[in-house]
């Protein structure tokens, strides 16, 4: 398949990233993540939003706080352990990559605000989330293999500009 980037992956690529050592460590991140959302998600819910009157913004309110919080723990942990192998990418500073990290996330941050949205009406607001946050977890993992602790640059690099003298 071809992507914006014009990448070739694929299905046995993918299903090799999938079904990894690495993939395993994301899970055990993204698991200390959910516990960190959830506990937040509660904290916020019952306590720090407790006087929202407005149901709906209650629950935005604290899915934001949460999923800042899990974000950041799931940036830390899988900088550290599960791509500690690839420090060429820790040329750039930690904010820097944490920028990438949260841009190769948005996508799994919309859709689990969506889909927790869509399931709190049917279901414990902290199971819909749950389902919301198990749904999104492969998608997460394959754009930051791939860019945010992988090899695949954005944007490519610039070639040095050529001085007045070189030019001619």
């Amino acid at each position: 398949m071809k992507s914006a980037l014009n990448l070739s992956i694929s299905i046995p690529s993918l299903l090799r990233r999938i079904f990894s050592r690495r993939f395993l460590k994301f899970g055990t991140v993204g698991a200390s993540g959910t516990v960190v959302n959830i506990g937040v998600l509660y904290l916020a819910q019952e306590h720090l939003f407790n006087t929202v009157p407005h149901v709906e913004l209650k629950l935005n309110l604290s899915l934001a706080v949460a999923i800042l919080l899990a974000t950041l723990n799931n940036f830390f942990w899988n900088r550290l352990w599960t791509w500690s192998d690839r420090t060429q990418q820790h040329h750039r500073s930690w904010l820097s990559q944490f920028g990438q990290y949260t841009l190769a996330c948005w996508l799994s941050i919309a859709l689990q605000v969506l889909f927790t949205n869509l399931l709190a009406p049917h279901f414990y607001y902290q199971f819909a989330n749950l389902i919301a946050i198990a749904s999104t977890s492969v998608l997460n993992f394959v754009l930051n293999d791939i860019w945010t602790f992988g090899r695949v640059k954005l944007l490519p690099a610039r070639a040095p500009a050529k001085s007045v003298d070189e030019a001619h």
